[in-house]
């Protein structure tokens, strides 16, 4: 009976499963909205399965709807990276990959992978997005991305993770702030300083790892700004909103108006990890895991 339903059929069943709401639905496929209520009815039909429930103009998904939409959504993403693949294959590439990825990622890891990569498969195309650990979860998810680069602790079902960079943390003081390499003994001796922190909805588990190393130099500090993007604390420090604490490989030694101090006496570490997502068929994610296991092993 398959072989009744067409493509659009289930391009038109989304819509309305996504929005439910006929008009709206419609108006998103350009189609008139007795046409859009047709084309569903006749689906149901060849399906002999109802798929909405419509009473006083509100649209709810039946069991059997709330299944085919998880089911449509998840395997039709992978249609589409079939399709696309083989259109890169007609133009001469090999595929396509598309990283997401926290800032330190970009500072050695990714480019290093990049360039190891490139030398055996010099015909992929790279998509590169800078996205904070939870959108990045998000992609993985429906697949927009193939690969994140994220610091969690834990991942949901159905993701996997490798860890590729376990690292401590460092300091970022103003240029002329009178702690230094030389005098620096503990966090302690900065207690009375506001700090400007990654937010915690950049990775609750991060967060709580940081607000350890305070706990551990006994006292709670004084946080007075919260952001996602490393430039932004930097700016901050730079202009004496605050001190920090950040990941070893976010040091940037080209900015002059920061210093850093390496805080490798502590216990506390920070792991940045790969992550992907086990359903993803792109042909060319397991040629860049390969690589990944083997500079990690």
């Amino acid at each position: 009976m398959s072989y009744q339903i067409e493509f659009r059929h289930l391009k038109y069943f989304l819509a309305v499963a996504e929005t439910l709401h006929f008009r709206k639905a419609a108006e998103k496929l350009f189609i008139s909205q007795p046409g859009l209520s047709r084309q569903i009815k006749e689906m149901e039909d060849v399906l002999e399965v109802k798929l909405f429930d419509r009473h006083n103009r509100q649209v709810k998904l039946t069991p059997a709807g709330i299944y085919l939409k998880e089911e449509l959504s998840k395997n039709l993403k992978s249609l589409d990276a079939i399709l696309h693949h083989a259109k890169l294959l007609e133009e001469g590439k090999d595929g396509q990959l598309n990283f997401g990825y926290v800032g330190s990622a970009m500072q050695h890891i990714i480019p290093d992978l990049l360039l190891k990569f490139t030398k055996s498969h010099p015909n992929i195309l790279f998509s590169l997005k800078e996205m904070d650990n939870n959108k990045q979860i998000e992609g993985l998810i429906s697949q927009d991305i193939d690969i994140g680069f994220v610091r969690l602790e834990r991942i949901p079902k159905g993701l996997m993770a490798t860890p590729v960079l376990k690292e401590p943390f460092c300091l970022v003081l103003p240029k002329e702030h009178p702690i230094d390499m030389n005098n620096f003994e503990s966090l302690s001796q900065l207690k009375d300083e506001p700090f400007i922190l990654f937010d915690p909805e950049y990775s609750s588990s991060y967060y709580e790892n940081v607000m350890d190393i305070f706990h551990h130099s006994g006292f709670s500090p004084l946080v007075s700004h919260n952001t996602i993007h490393a430039d932004s604390i930097y700016k901050l420090v730079e202009n004496n909103f605050g001190i920090s604490i950040v990941p070893k490989s976010l040091q940037n030694h080209s900015i002059s108006t920061i210093k850093f101090i390496e805080l490798d006496n502590i216990p506390q570490r920070t792991t940045l990890s790969a992550v992907w997502n086990t359903d993803n068929r792109n042909p060319i994610l397991n040629k860049i895991l390969t690589l990944i296991h083997k500079e990690i092993s």
